[in-house]
């Protein structure tokens, strides 16, 4: 027969406040199986752990409820604590008589009625569980890195420092990210280049880190410890075992077509590295621009190469290994503005730009040094219009959430043109200003002191007149329309996710919001985590950030993958399906709905009534599942059960409530 110990916490005032405990107490002792009640203040502490134990050892409890909060609070904190002790970690049941209670109860009658029903239902379950078993997981010590921006950079540097090997895929011809076309960087104003260039030329010259650029995930199998990705390197068209980086077909390339990197302003050949800093350093060819490829004539860069570098026939390459652990850093991009605001011009006005645009124009490594001028015809504005949360907060047309940096970049670009352009004028437009890092505030009344004009309001139009461009706008502060006739137009746009997330995440079984962005296992306990076991999230990936965020969550995503290659082996998940071979039809119902990917179907030979026959049966890939219980819910045969969470033990648990 069982012996339950209950054990209720006050969680201080959390729970006391609106649960009786005395009289929950007196309850649960008349409960079945239930030997021993206690109550202690904070059971989470050393002295309430301490107190299970000793229990343990005096009363001879075999299973254990603890009435808390939330087992994803201190689930594990409890099990833990058992491991010390004669009962198994998985003979104990949290009722979470605190988020489920006494946080949405503020009659004490209320709350306590339900705590006993909570109580209850936990005594029963637990009178029903089964001791489980880990087992464990060999590790494979190799780390991906999925994205090359500054997250996926410092992610895979924190890795490799540590000893361990690391591939750093990324889907352009270069490392860098969005961070390497900055021009300075809030709230210091160090050059983004002098800061991020540095740490792209240590990836490239790290011995523990191999970076796959122009390349692409596209097969994921396996589970944590133990994923095989196959990654699709696509034709660089040059050998770059034998390219020297030497330039010199770039330079003799008569190609040129729109250059990406700068945004349009400028031109670049087939034959081109991104930037001058770029790593790997070391050009590719553009097949779509090439004359070779486009009409079969030109290949001036072949003749000159004097390594025979040139690889017309190159062709995409796929590869396959072996990860422990995965780190998503897709990172974002800009949302295209010029299809959600006609009233901006929708891309229809060359001086009317986003803010992206604006920092190659004024970076000194851009297509004009860095002297700002207008797009349209090369002379110096003197009246600069920005208007921020374009796409941002804005539900209707764009994105309800903001986008974190917005405020502070905008700011930037005020100190920047104020700076260049000494009698400048610059107005920006804004809902209201959120500056919440370290400086940041400082910095912003610092660009109030150079002479912007912040003007509380969104602008309704803009359209051209003569050279000007007129924006409408109320300042909302004065109730009055404000007109300002601006020389150039800089749009503050919102961050979205990469179009490529929405394949990572499939691929990795990681769930996505409502935006798109890649979520995390919790968003305060787990924030770098995902519920697939082995992937982590880093940067932009996640939601919109600013470069210290990005890089501080690198580096905790890192900080977990370094901490699991230096375990010996992994402890499995045993709370996870089970097949009943003999029930299961093998309709496959179980494949499709299961988010991780760990059920497939296997073809076995059995006697059945004295006659051999072949059937499908799902068969349950121990490391990839998570326990999520969606196979047994969408099971018609009911021939998939989830330990610890029988049928048996939940159907106890009803019994228990309608009592």
């Amino acid at each position: 027969m069982s012996r339950i110990g209950v054990f209720l916490c006050h969680c201080g005032t959390n729970i006391a406040a609106t649960v009786d405990m005395t009289r929950l107490a007196e309850a649960t002792k008349e409960l079945p199986g239930v030997v021993y009640v206690e109550e202690n203040k904070y059971m989470c502490s050393e002295p309430g752990q301490q107190a299970v134990k000793q229990s343990i050892i005096d009363r001879g409890i075999d299973r254990i409820v603890i009435a808390s909060c939330s087992p994803r609070m201190h689930e594990l904190t409890f099990r833990k604590m058992l491991t010390d002790t004669s009962v198994n970690p998985y003979m104990l049941e949290i009722a979470n008589i605190r988020e489920q209670c006494s946080w949405v109860h503020k009659d004490k009658e209320a709350g306590t009625k339900k705590a006993i029903d909570l109580v209850r239902m936990a005594v029963a379950k637990v009178d029903r569980n089964a001791p489980l078993f880990t087992s464990e997981i060999p590790i494979t010590k190799r780390a991906l890195v999925i994205g090359g921006g500054i997250a996926g950079i410092q992610a895979a540097l924190d890795i490799a420092d540590a000893g361990f090997p690391v591939t750093l895929v990324e889907k352009e011809p270069s490392i860098g990210g969005k961070m390497v076309m900055l021009d300075k960087t809030f709230p210091t104003m160090d050059c983004s280049a002098c800061i991020c260039a540095p740490k792209m030329n240590d990836v490239g010259a790290h011995p523990n880190i191999e970076i796959m650029s122009l390349s692409e995930v596209e097969e994921v199998t396996g589970y944590v410890g133990n994923f095989t990705v196959t990654i699709r390197q696509k034709a660089k068209y040059i050998d770059y075992d034998l390219c020297t980086g030497c330039g010199l077909c770039e330079q003799k390339c008569p190609s040129k077509v729109t250059s990406e990197y700068e945004r349009g302003l400028a031109k670049r050949k087939a034959v081109y590295k991104p930037f001058a800093q770029a790593v790997p350093s070391k050009p590719i060819i553009d097949a779509k621009n090439c004359r070779k490829f486009t009409e079969d004539r030109c290949g001036v860069c072949e003749k000159l190469c004097t390594v025979n570098a040139i690889r017309f026939d190159d062709e995409d390459k796929l590869v396959t290994l072996e990860y422990g652990a995965v780190i998503i850093a897709t990172g974002y991009e800009l949302i295209d503005w010029t299809s959600l605001y006609g009233e901006y011009g929708a891309g229809a006005y060359p001086d009317v730009i986003d803010g992206l645009t604006f920092e190659r124009i004024i970076n000194a490594s851009g297509p004009t040094e860095g002297h700002i001028v207008r797009p349209s015809d090369g002379k110096e504005p003197k009246t600069v219009v920005m208007i921020k949360c374009v796409g941002s907060r804005d539900p209707h047309k764009g994105k309800a959430y903001c986008s974190r940096a917005c405020c502070m970049y905008g700011a930037k670009h005020a100190h920047q043109f104020l700076d260049k352009i000494a009698d400048g004028e610059c107005y920006v437009f804004y809902m209201d200003v959120r500056a919440m890092g370290k400086g940041y505030d400082e910095f912003y009344m610092n660009t109030l002191q150079d002479g912007a004009t912040y003007i509380r309001g969104r602008v309704a139009k803009i359209y051209p007149e003569g050279d000007k461009y007129i924006c409408i706008g109320e300042d909302t502060i004065s109730s009055k329309i404000v007109t300002v006739s601006a020389d150039l137009v800089v749009l503050d746009t919102a961050m979205e996710p990469q179009e490529s997330a929405d394949a990572i995440g499939r691929l990795f079984g990681v769930s996505r919001d409502l935006d798109g962005w890649l979520t995390e296992a919790h968003p305060k306990l787990r924030p770098v985590e995902t519920n697939t076991a082995g992937v982590y999230l880093a940067g932009t990936a996640q939601g919109p950030k600013d470069i210290p965020d990005c890089v501080a969550q690198a580096s905790a995503a890192a900080a977990k993958v370094i901490g699991m290659f230096c375990l010996k082996a992994l402890e499995s998940n045993p709370m996870i399906s089970v097949v009943d071979e003999i029930n299961c039809r093998g309709c496959g119902d179980c494949v499709d709905v299961c988010p991780y990917k760990a059920i497939a179907m296997e073809t076995v030979e059995r006697r059945e009534n004295s006659v051999w026959v072949t059937r499908d049966i799902a068969v349950i890939n121990s490391g990839l599942c998570q326990g999520c219980g969606a196979c047994t819910a969408s099971c018609k045969s009911s021939a998939l059960d989830l330990l610890g969470f029988t049928n048996e033990q939940i159907l106890q648990e009803v019994d228990a409530l309608c009592l």
